[in-house]
């Protein structure tokens, strides 16, 4: 029986080492939090996950919520002009309901069954040394890292090819609450994104949190602007009423709806800011061991497109594939360097190209498709359902030329 190590215990990690228990692999977790941990601790994400994505769980029976998560049915684009005019906005229907469950109750839920199922879980922090020390035993056929925002990260080189961008391009802030009222245009559940063309996006996710339905209110502000404020952590009352504030300045239509909104629990605010980096994804230690990145380890990418888990769900069922695929053959550096290449053309390359894109002001050809959007349902949709499928965006969002072609194909 092959045994595998998983540093971190998020969406890609868990993932990974659930489907790989149930293939038979002698799996063991490292994670930093016990699930009681997890579950009463600080927000973690802004996750909505989509059609794709979801589906990787659903083949190894991990959409534990499936039944108590608001679907989400559709994608709403709005673009504000000063001062808080909403001039565009255009609605696509997704051909797969997204949903978005809280990563506390997630995580949480799915450490319990990993052990439940026979796994092994050693809570505790894991340094580089610690890594290091743990390659170097040789008790594991396959060393991976999926601790993304922990100091192992520094263990994989920055790809400069790659990574685009040497500093953050947007300071988050994050809030859930309870007490938003649905749209009165629009009565099912929608992804909301609202630009601020040079500030910022203001984004709406209904969700599953520790206390029932909410949604989530998440700023992403272009540095050194107006609405770049939370540069330190804020008191999670001061968050929220800021985060208000901004609302009701800018986006006044969404106002309407969050004007009595209050936070789901204490906990229930984050904030930060990391540069976009794409790694290396085999890293070898002093000592020689050689241990595999994935998901946002070598692939990080702004919260913008919304694509964190479900690249991280999308590169666990990919990696899990290629362990299955190897047999009992060694899991070398050139596997490693194979795997991850494969992963990066078909998900990481269209996710960051796409990403980078929307964090730079719009070139001419995108806001003429979101133009087309708000007049041409057809537009909307395939704009829509590309949360899904972001690889759909080389075949007409990227590139100018077969832009103007999709829309001209379309009548739009």
């Amino acid at each position: 029986m092959r045994r595998v190590l998983i540093v971190g215990a998020g969406q890609s990690g868990l993932q990974l080492g659930l489907c790989l228990l149930a293939e038979g692999y002698d799996v063991t977790i490292m994670s930093a939090r016990t699930p009681d941990e997890i579950r009463n601790g600080w927000v973690m994400s802004t996750q909505a996950m989509f059609g794709q994505a979801l589906r990787t769980e659903r083949a190894y029976g991990l959409q534990l919520w499936e039944e108590q998560v608001p679907p989400i049915e559709a994608v709403h684009l709005s673009v504000s002009a000063p001062p808080g005019e909403r001039v565009l906005s255009a609605l696509g229907r997704l051909d797969e309901p997204a949903s978005s469950t809280d990563q506390r109750i997630k995580m949480a839920a799915w450490l319990e069954l990993f052990e439940d199922r026979g796994g092994t879980v050693h809570y505790q922090g894991v340094t580089t040394g610690d890594l290091d020390g743990l390659t170097r035993l040789g008790r594991y056929d396959l060393t991976i890292v999926a601790a993304g925002k922990a100091e192992l990260v520094s263990v994989f080189d920055r790809d400069p090819v790659r990574s685009t961008f040497t500093a953050p391009q947007r300071g988050l802030a994050v809030a859930y609450v309870h007490g938003m009222r649905r749209d009165p245009a629009y009565q099912g559940r929608k992804v909301e994104i609202n630009v601020v063309p040079g500030l910022g996006e203001l984004f709406v996710i209904p969700a599953l949190t520790r206390t029932g339905d909410c949604d989530i209110l998440f700023w992403e502000a272009v540095p050194d602007t107006p609405l770049d404020l939370w540069k330190e952590r804020l008191d999670p009352a001061e968050h929220l009423k800021l985060t208000v504030d901004l609302i009701r300045q800018y986006t006044p239509w969404i106002y309407d709806r969050c004007a009595e909104v209050e936070l789901t629990d204490a906990r229930a605010t984050l904030s930060g800011r990391y540069t976009p980096t794409v790694r290396r994804p085999a890293a070898v230690l002093p000592s020689g061991g050689l241990v595999f990145g994935m998901a946002d380890v070598v692939v990080s990418n702004d919260p913008i497109t919304g694509q964190g888990s479900n690249t991280a769900a999308k590169c666990a069922a990919a990696y899990l594939g290629a362990i299955l695929a190897r047999g009992d053959q060694p899991f070398d550096r050139a596997w490693m360097e194979q795997t991850f290449e494969q992963f990066w053309a078909r998900v990481g390359e269209p996710v960051t190209a796409w990403t980078n894109l929307m964090l730079r002001p719009l070139p001419a050809h995108v806001q003429r498709i979101l133009s087309a959007a708000a007049q041409n349902e057809q537009v909307a949709r395939r704009f829509a359902n590309g949360f899904s499928d972001p690889a759909d965006f080389q075949h007409w969002f990227l590139d100018p030329h077969r832009a103007g072609s999709y829309l001209a194909s379309v009548g739009a």
